[in-house]
């Protein structure tokens, strides 16, 4: 009975996540969509729709590409509150997915349990707020100070920006690589070969990750079957 009971509210909780985050996902999108349509409703400036097609062709296939490989990536690794969360607020890569990897490793929780998917959640909404709180107080720091000048721009401070990436996947990367170093060498060997043959994938973080994941999952799977792995 305890069991039933418990599928139960698995069941009334994922269920609740699907239909907010069917929500929220389609009102961000729809806010995304109406700031433009309204600007060009308000001044009459309409894109030239030939162009906008052809650009669209030319570079709309992969971005579905992408964003249909990262629905399957990230899911496993953030649970289904913890997705829906990160796409509407985005910097996933670089900000939701070190922060819910960090959190569910504290507490020992899977991504796939409800308590799981809950911490995710949880840490990427603090995410999220603390995002939020540091890029307002940057503006209005902005706005009184030249702190562009003091931080970005300063030739001192410059290079420790441009590690800030590394250094939180560097940390992250150590913890799981450890537990799980037969399937991460496949996968480091095949992102160093790529970064250094085509330095220009330093920009596309974002793509890559999936790209990663869907490779290890393959590498993992192969291993598995050979029995290489534990």
């Amino acid at each position: 009975m305890e069991d039933k009971n418990s599928i139960s509210k698995v069941m009334t909780y994922r269920d609740s996540v699907y239909f907010y985050g069917n929500i929220w996902n389609l009102t961000i999108t729809a806010i995304l969509l109406f700031a433009p349509i309204l600007c060009c409703i308000i001044y009459q400036v309409w894109p030239d729709w030939a162009l906008l097609g052809a650009g669209l062709v030319a570079t709309a296939p992969m971005y579905f590409a992408v964003g249909v490989v990262e629905v399957f990536t990230y899911i496993p690794m953030l649970g289904a509150g913890g997705t829906y969360l990160s796409f509407v607020t985005g910097n996933i890569s670089n900000l939701k997915l070190p922060c819910a990897l960090n959190a569910l490793e504290q507490s020992g929780y899977e991504a796939s349990s409800e308590e799981g998917d809950v911490v995710s959640t949880i840490s990427i909404a603090v995410s999220s707020i603390v995002t939020t709180l540091i890029v307002a107080l940057g503006v209005l720091l902005m706005s009184v100070t030249d702190l562009s000048t003091l931080l970005t721009n300063n030739p001192v401070l410059e290079p420790a920006f441009a590690q800030l990436i590394p250094a939180l996947f560097g940390g992250l990367g150590v913890v799981f690589v450890s537990k799980n170093w037969k399937i991460a060498i496949a996968p480091i060997i095949l992102m160093l070969v790529l970064f250094i043959a085509i330095p220009g994938l330093g920009g596309s973080v974002g793509i890559m990750v999936p790209v990663s994941a869907i490779f290890t999952i393959i590498t993992a799977r192969i291993l598995y079957k050979k029995g290489l792995l534990g």
